[in-house]
């Protein structure tokens, strides 16, 4: 009983820290003032200069196509390198795949965007939405392996045998034996890497120029200058715009989830 208590305490502590924070963002974004000193009177001011800012609309949409193009390419490459990992024959192939594949899921986002900038740089590759767009992709890949290997880990193989013997050829096998399987792992690498490109600063602010940029990389440079409330107001809208992502992944598992059980029960 007691260690129900402090986990609970825990985790209502961990989550006033992390969120108390987003919500004083919020708050003043609805300030008439200038700053984050004091409230003034209640306003929309800050979100019509927001949607006024045709940069900062630009640069929101190039932000939003960017992560969508990312996380598919990346959604689509990690599935394939999952596979690969999964039929190793042996052991130490498979763990060293594995372990490659990790050790940029723990490198320093520094160390990984400097890399970037040395590798376009040699190659007389340019930094714009180009570079941005392949270093994405790049560090997304091995987060959409470790959603999907796990799905792959836990699938019979006996019932792919069992669709050969019955006549499936390599498609049928694949989207009516394997996809189903597969599919949650997809979904959640997809969205993890979705979301990581959206977050991403420190590998962007490496490889973007030419004019390029995300949001990320703006609201960094706009804060240097000074804190303006128009960014806790594009701020709020990007913290709506992943809580509106959030609750379609849910639902869409838990949708998944009732037919699974649904079907079970027939």
């Amino acid at each position: 009983m007691k260690k129900n208590i402090i986990a609970k305490v825990y985790l209502v502590f961990t989550l006033v820290i992390l969120y108390v924070p987003i919500f004083y963002l919020i708050y003043f974004s609805f300030s008439s003032g200038k700053n984050m000193n004091k409230f003034g009177s209640f306003t929309w001011r800050h979100y019509q200069d927001l949607f006024q800012d045709n940069r900062l609309l630009a640069i929101f949409l190039e932000t939003i196509l960017l992560a969508l193009l990312s996380s598919l390419i990346a959604t689509i490459i990690g599935t394939m390198g999952a596979f690969a990992i999964a039929i190793a024959k042996k052991k130490s192939q498979k763990r060293t795949l594995l372990s490659l594949n990790n050790v940029l899921m723990v490198s320093p986002d520094v160390i990984i965007g400097a890399s970037f900038l040395i590798f376009f740089t040699a190659l007389g590759f340019g930094l714009n939405f180009g570079s941005v767009l392949l270093s994405h992709i790049a560090f997304s890949i091995p987060i959409v392996v470790l959603m999907v290997l796990p799905r792959l880990e836990e699938m019979d193989f006996s019932l792919i045998d069992a669709a050969r013997d019955l006549g499936a050829n390599s498609y049928q096998v694949f989207s009516r034996v394997m996809l189903p399987v597969l599919m949650p792992g997809i979904f959640s690498g997809l969205f993890m890497a979705l979301t990581y490109s959206l977050d991403d600063f420190a590998v962007t602010f490496f490889v973007t120029g030419n004019g390029f940029s995300t949001l990320s990389v703006e609201i960094y440079s706009r804060a240097r200058q000074g804190i303006d409330l128009e960014i806790n107001a594009l701020s709020t809208v990007m913290f709506l715009f992943v809580l509106i992502l959030v609750g379609i992944y849910y639902y869409l598992t838990k949708q998944k989830t009732r037919r699974k059980i649904g079907g079970m029960i027939k």
